[in-house]
């Protein structure tokens, strides 16, 4: 026998209860223990515990989803109030895309105060860097690389002695300028500033005395793991805490982890592994290749990337080759977790003759684990909501040559444009099955 549903009074009351708790939730941090005191300099030696397994990230008690869960109130829609109540009460990154240096040192000093307050870290995306996107969906950045450091320079000036984890320029590395189709950087002046410009963001927030800088990886599906670890070499990641994975991405948690276990080896391989591998991150076996396998042309006898259970010949290349490196020396990742409860979506067979932009506001998806530096996972220092779950992709065609995504039939909202439909199916989808944060 089923229970009886509440009254949809009872649920509203419930429903305003909560957000009244989550907007409260600063305040009543704040008044627990005293604000800290900032230490007596304002730079200090870089920390390399700035996140720990009891580490408790901040959520914005005005954030998007709780604005949104008012509107759904106010029309009567229950069940998806109480949802974005729920989403709400979770931790997600604040993102920083544009703006004087004035403006985002205003901006990011107000977060880090407001975070602090609560005695939370919060989390913060800087996504500026010049060229950003290759012009596409998310475009935009500063106007030049001495622009660009005057606004990370800035950037850092707002967070100061305050606590901070952030995540540098997501897709920033994965898709570098000579990544952007030919003609794009036939120099490669255009791939050289980008890096020195990542890397001076990196070296310049991880200055601050409690913050901690993860420089952004791409996913699981992008670049071979060879390749991002030179990459992510080149810009610096060892002066960082680490890097970042699967940023406004639906991969699973599991192949992201363990791809970023591979990174981390084949850079400790290629720089600190047997001397005849200094320099080779080439060499390294990836999620398309490892000559680990026979290579035979028998199924399973290969690397597929899209097959896990074909990846035990990368584990065995690194088995082999790389063997137990000590743990202290393995730069330690985050992993985005904000869509992908339900993992990655594949279109149906045939149903598109170009690309389908698997990774634009991908129907049907669902948030995944929810927010935590508690992983249990040696490498994996936190599970974070890096992409603002309901926040759009950009407005995805699936190459079809109009302007109408026809997974959904309309025009997707621009990138970064808050989309409630898409908030209120992540919520709905979410596995785990979402609940409030107590």
């Amino acid at each position: 026998m089923k229970a009886p549903r509440p009254p949809r009074r009872a649920v509203a009351v419930a429903v305003a209860a909560a957000l009244t708790a989550c907007a409260a939730l600063t305040a009543t941090q704040a008044q627990a223990r005293p604000e800290p005191q900032p230490p007596s300099q304002s730079r200090a030696a870089p920390r390399q515990d700035a996140i720990t397994a009891g580490t408790r990230f901040y959520a914005d008690p005005h954030s998007k989803a709780a604005q949104q869960a008012l509107v759904d109130l106010k029309h009567g829609d229950l069940a998806n109030a109480a949802n974005m109540a729920r989403l709400a009460s979770w931790p997600q990154a604040e993102w920083f895309t544009e703006g004087t240096p004035g403006e985002v040192r205003a901006k990011v000093r107000r977060l880090v105060h407001r975070a602090g307050a609560a005695h939370r870290t919060p989390v913060l995306v800087a996504y500026d860097v010049p060229g950003r996107d290759c012009s596409q969906y998310s475009s935009g950045g500063a106007a030049s690389s001495a622009a660009y450091r005057q606004w990370i320079d800035a950037f850092a000036a707002g967070i100061g002695p305050g606590r901070a984890l952030v995540v540098v320029e997501p897709d920033g590395l994965a898709l570098l300028p000579k990544d952007c189709g030919p003609g794009t950087d036939p120099t490669g002046a255009l791939t050289a500033a980008r890096i020195a410009d990542l890397g001076y963001a990196v070296r310049t927030l991880k200055a601050l005395p409690h913050t901690a800088v993860y420089l952004d990886a791409g996913n699981v599906l992008w670049r071979p793991v060879g390749d991002m670890a030179q990459r992510l070499l080149d810009a610096g990641v060892r002066s960082a805490d680490g890097f970042s994975l699967n940023v406004s991405n639906t991969l699973p948690t599991g192949h992201n982890a363990r791809y970023g276990a591979w990174v981390a080896k084949c850079m400790w391989f290629a720089t600190e592994g047997p001397q005849q591998a200094r320099g080779h991150t080439d060499w390294c076996a990836s999620q398309y290749y490892s000559s680990a396998a026979p290579n035979d042309g028998v199924p399973g006898n290969a690397v597929d990337s899209t097959d896990p259970a074909t990846w035990r010949w990368t584990d065995a290349w690194f088995d082999q080759n790389a063997g137990a490196p000590p743990s202290g020396r393995l730069q330690h990742f985050v992993i985005d977790t904000s869509r992908n409860g339900r993992g990655a979506w594949t279109p149906e067979p045939g149903k598109y003759s170009g690309d389908p932009e698997v990774w634009c506001n991908a129907p049907g998806r669902g948030l995944g684990p929810r927010p935590t530096a508690a992983t249990g996972v040696p490498l994996v220092d936190a599970y974070l909501w890096i992409k603002i779950p309901g926040e759009s992709d950009g407005s995805c065609t699936r190459n079809t040559g109009g302007t109408i995504d026809p997974e959904y039939g309309i025009v997707d909202p621009p990138a970064g444009a808050w989309w409630p439909d898409q908030a209120h199916s992540l919520a709905r989808n979410a596995a785990p099955r979402l609940v409030f944060n107590r």
